[in-house]
């Protein structure tokens, strides 16, 4: 089983922002760029192939799938977990389960986080994908390029495509 759909971000709900106190004023979070993305969660359930699972996120032109059950985040399935998992050790995408070969242990952050934190995480635990999590359900995902886009439009303000 796999599908998308719409994080409460992009229902038009009021997201929470993290102010600052300190001179210069607001501190961009997680929750900003949620309510600016209008793309859809995308995931799959944790017994379909790797195959499934590549084809979606081909169609969708994505990086990472959330592996999910009941709208429970239980694993993340990436491009480098494809490539290290599954094409080194010589394994067949279609018959392959996703649970067999995702990321169980997910480096997860809500709408309140800041970015700042955010690249920190990416950093340490070598990742490009945070689920956004809010009582224990994934209501979006941000990418290192959603991070960097954001710190870069901060700086330098809107770049023409």
């Amino acid at each position: 089983m796999y599908g998308s759909g719409y994080g409460l971000a992009n229902l038009g709900q009021a997201l929470y922002c993290c102010r600052s106190d300190l001179p210069g004023g607001e501190v961009r979070c997680v929750g900003d760029i949620l309510e600016e993305k209008s793309e859809e969660v995308v995931w799959i359930g944790p017994l379909e192939s790797v195959f499934d699972a590549l084809k979606l996120m081909n169609e969708k032109n994505i990086g990472a799938v959330l592996v999910q059950i009941e709208g429970y985040l239980v694993g993340i399935l990436s491009e480098r977990d494809y490539m290290r998992k599954v094409i080194l050790d010589i394994h067949s995408s279609q018959k392959t389960k996703v649970s067999e070969v995702m990321t169980r242990d997910v480096v997860t952050v809500t709408r309140q986080d800041t970015i700042v934190h955010c690249i920190a995480l990416t950093k340490k635990h070598h990742v490009r994908h945070l689920p956004v999590v809010e009582n224990g359900k994934t209501v979006g995902m941000i990418s290192l390029r959603d991070l960097f886009l954001d710190v870069i439009h901060q700086k330098v303000g809107d770049i023409v495509e």
